[in-house]
């Protein structure tokens, strides 16, 4: 089945030109297109989309708070969000995690990224590039320090779970996660998928901000 999207940006050429490339891909469609948050928030809730590309400086409603009333809504009506940024908005891309987002792609990557960007967070996987987390999480966490105390929910968590926790925050994949435990993929998704439940948490991308609030891991570690 082919994978929805709804492309939510302020400029028209970039709504028209991220639309043209991925409806090139015969694998996904575009839905529709909003010119800022709370008419990505309406459209969302009309067009059903399975993925938003979000923007995250846009007129009435920014993409953060676009973001966060869309997670609001029932869970099986919510789409995936993929926020669209450049460099300089980490604490923006780092609220829009912890509100549920799936993940962030910079605005000028290429047309195949940005296509694999939008199958890669449809699955329900994370985009976290481990050079980009560095700059929009660790940096952030690094300016206003982890939470004092670790969350209850961690003694929930298996040594080797907590040891998978820790990877998935440094933004590998599963294949690098299998490589480095020695363990198959299928292992690491059975793992993934137990922390997930554990943590009660979404997906990867949250599981990333968990692990640097609580210290699981550090900035730089």
């Amino acid at each position: 089945m082919s994978i929805t999207v709804l492309v939510a940006d302020d400029q028209a050429m970039v709504r028209q030109g991220f639309g043209a490339l991925l409806s090139a891909q015969p694998d996904i469609t575009v839905i529709g297109e909003a010119a800022n948050g709370k008419e990505a928030v309406s459209e969302v809730a009309r067009l059903h989309p399975d993925v938003v590309l979000m923007d995250v400086r846009m007129p009435e409603m920014n993409g953060l708070e676009a973001t966060a009333a869309i997670m609001a809504s029932p869970v099986h009506l919510r789409p995936r969000v993929l926020i669209l940024t450049t460099f300089d908005v980490d604490d923006y891309v780092y609220e829009a995690l912890r509100v549920g987002a799936s993940g962030f792609l910079l605005k000028d990557a290429p047309a195949e990224e940005l296509a694999q960007a939008v199958r890669v967070v449809a699955r329900g996987d994370a985009l976290l590039a481990p050079t980009i987390i560095k700059r929009f999480i660790a940096d952030v966490v690094r300016r206003r320090g982890p939470i004092p105390r670790e969350s209850p929910r961690l003694a929930e968590l298996t040594g080797r779970e907590r040891e998978v926790l820790e990877v998935v925050a440094a933004g590998l994949s599963n294949a690098e996660i299998a490589e480095r435990l020695y363990v198959s993929e299928q292992t690491v998704k059975t793992h993934v998928s137990r922390v997930l439940t554990k943590l009660d948490l979404r997906d990867r991308a949250q599981a990333v901000v968990f692990a640097y609030e609580n210290a699981v891991v550090t900035p730089g570690g």
